[in-house]
C-alpha cells in the first residue's frame, strides 16, 4: 500500500469518526464513559484471568467492586459536596464584594507601593478575575442541565454505563481479535505498530492522566479542608477535576482559594501564604514526580494542541466532546508522528538524488 493510500484511509477514517460523533452526540455520554471504564479495568480483569478466574466471573468481580466503591463514596461525599457547592454559589457574590472593599481600604498603601497606574490595573484585574470565577460557578447548574445530568438523565447514565462497561469487558478479547482479522495482511505489522503506539498514548491519557486528576482532586480537597478554608472541599475538588485542561485547574483553584482566604483570614496573612503553598508546592510535586511517574512521555501532546482540541471538541460536541478531546488528540498526535516519519523516509522529502548528494557532500 502506498503512502498516499494510507494517508487517505486514515483521513477518511477520522472524517467518518467525527461525523458519527456529531450525529450521535446526544446519546454518547454513557457509552463514552462505559468504554473508558472498560479500558481502565481491562488489566484487572486480565490479572484475575491469570489467577484461574473465568472471563465472566472476573468481569463481574472487578465491576461490582468498582461500583461498590463509587456508590459508597457517593453516599458519603455527595451530600457534603452538594451543600458546599450550593453554599459557595450563594456566598461568592459576598466574597467578591468583601474583596473589593479590602482592596479599596488598602488603596493608599497599594498606590504608594505600586503607583496609581499599576494599582488601578491590579484592582481591575482582580475584579475581572472575580467576575469570571463568579460567572463560571453560577453557570454550573445550567451546564449540568444542558449535559443531561438531572432527573432521568442521571438515572439513565447510572444504569447504562455499567452495562456498557460489562459487555465491553466481557468480549474485549473477541473484539481485539475481530479488529486484527480485518487488518490488511500486507500492512498488518505496520498497522499493529501504530495501534500499539495509540494504546500506549491512550493508557497515558485514561490511566495515567486520569490517576493524576483524581489525586489532584483528593489532595486539594483534603489540604484546603484541613486548613479550615471555607468551602475548601468544593473548591479543591473543582480545581482537581479541572486539571485535565492545562493550567486551568491550577489557576481556577489558586485564584478562588486565595480570594476566599484573604476575606476569611485577613489580617492573618500566614494563612493566605499557606493556601499559596498548597497550590505552588503541589504544582512542583505534580510536574516533577507525579506526572512523570504516572504519565511519562506516553501522551507527548503539546499543551497548545491539547487546549485547541478541548475548545474545538467542546464547541462541536459539548460535554461529550470535552471527554473525548484528550483521547482523540492523543490518537491524532500518534498518526501525525507516523505521517511525518513516513514523509521523511519518502522520495518526496529525500529527493531522487538525496543519497548521491549526501555521498558527494561527505566526499
Amino acid at each position: 500500500m502506498t503512502l498516499r493510500n494510507q494517508v487517505l484511509i486514515w483521513v477518511a477514517f477520522l472524517v467518518v469518526l467525527v461525523l458519527l460523533l456529531w450525529l450521535f452526540r446526544g446519546i454518547l455520554l454513557p457509552f463514552v464513559v462505559g468504554a473508558a471504564l472498560a479500558y481502565l479495568l481491562n488489566p484487572l480483569v486480565n490479572q484475575l484471568q491469570k489467577w484461574r478466574f473465568g472471563r465472566g466471573w472476573a468481569t463481574a468481580v472487578v465491576l461490582l467492586s468498582v461500583i461498590t466503591i463509587f456508590v459508597s463514596l457517593f453516599f458519603m461525599l455527595v451530600p457534603l459536596i452538594g451543600q458546599q457547592v450550593i453554599g459557595l454559589i450563594q456566598r461568592l457574590p459576598g466574597y467578591v464584594t468583601d474583596l473589593q472593599a479590602l482592596i479599596t481600604r488598602w488603596s493608599p498603601e497599594i498606590n504608594e507601593w505600586l503607583g496609581p497606574e499599576r494599582a488601578a490595573q491590579l484592582q481591575t484585574s482582580i475584579s475581572g478575575m472575580a467576575t469570571q470565577v463568579l460567572g463560571f460557578i453560577a453557570t454550573l447548574p445550567a451546564e449540568l442541565v444542558n449535559i443531561g445530568l438531572t432527573g432521568a438523565g442521571v438515572i439513565g447514565f447510572t444504569l447504562l454505563t455499567p452495562v456498557v462497561a460489562f459487555y465491553l469487558l466481557l468480549d474485549w478479547e473477541g473484539m481485539v481479535r475481530g479488529l486484527q482479522g480485518l487488518l490488511p495482511r500486507d500492512s498488518r505489522g505496520e498497522i499493529n505498530g501504530i495501534l500499539s503506539d495509540i494504546d500506549k498514548s491512550m493508557a497515558g491519557v485514561i490511566r495515567g492522566q486520569g490517576g493524576v486528576l483524581l489525586i489532584d482532586a483528593a489532595y486539594y480537597a483534603t489540604a484546603l479542608s484541613l486548613l479550615g478554608l471555607n468551602f475548601g472541599l468544593a473548591v479543591g475538588l473543582m480545581a482537581g477535576l479541572l486539571s485535565f485542561i492545562p493550567f486551568v485547574g491550577f489557576a481556577f483553584g489558586f485564584a478562588l482559594s486565595v480570594g476566599i482566604a484573604i476575606v476569611q483570614f485577613w489580617p492573618n496573612y500566614w494563612m493566605v501564604v499557606a493556601v499559596c503553598a498548597i497550590f505552588l508546592g503541589w504544582q512542583f510535586i505534580e510536574g516533577n514526580i507525579l506526572y512523570p511517574k504516572l504519565v511519562g512521555s506516553s501522551i507527548n501532546i503539546n499543551p497548545v494542541w491539547l487546549m485547541f482540541a478541548l475548545l474545538a471538541f467542546g464547541a462541536l460536541f459539548g460535554f461529550v466532546g470535552l471527554l473525548l478531546a484528550v483521547p482523540l488528540a492523543a490518537i491524532v498526535a500518534v498518526l501525525i508522528r507516523y505521517g511525518v516519519k513516513k514523509y521523511k523516509s519518502s522520495a518526496l522529502y529525500q529527493g531522487t538524488n538525496g543519497d548521491a548528494d549526501g555521498d558527494a557532500s561527505a566526499a
